[in-house]
């Protein structure tokens, strides 16, 4: 069984579908912090080629906040579509691999 950091899922990925269909199928993303989201405090933006393409996992982002809040420059991983089975089973547009990122603390 493969480490769970590399499958980490992207939610909202629907409603940023169309800025995703203009990726490749794999790619580097720029994690962002956004403190002052309004629906979660803890919010963390997936951002690719200048286009926010959905935020990652709630109960990812709660782990991971402040790694990436204080990150100089800011954070990447890479990221992958999710395959048909994936989108069709949960929804999951796109995964990102946080294996090579440090461990919160």
């Amino acid at each position: 069984m493969g480490d769970v950091r590399s499958r980490v899922p992207v939610v909202a990925g629907l409603a940023y579908r169309e800025q995703l269909a203009q990726r490749p199928s794999t790619f580097e993303v720029t994690l962002v912090a956004e403190p002052e989201n309004r629906y979660f405090r803890h919010a963390i933006a997936v951002m690719g080629g200048g286009a926010k393409l959905g935020y990652v996992a709630p109960e990812v982002g709660l782990r991971y906040f402040d790694l990436v809040s204080a990150a100089t420059p800011p954070l990447t991983c890479p990221a992958r579509r999710g395959a048909r089975s994936d989108h069709e089973t949960s929804g999951i547009e796109m995964l990102l691999d946080f294996s090579a990122l440090p461990e919160p603390a």
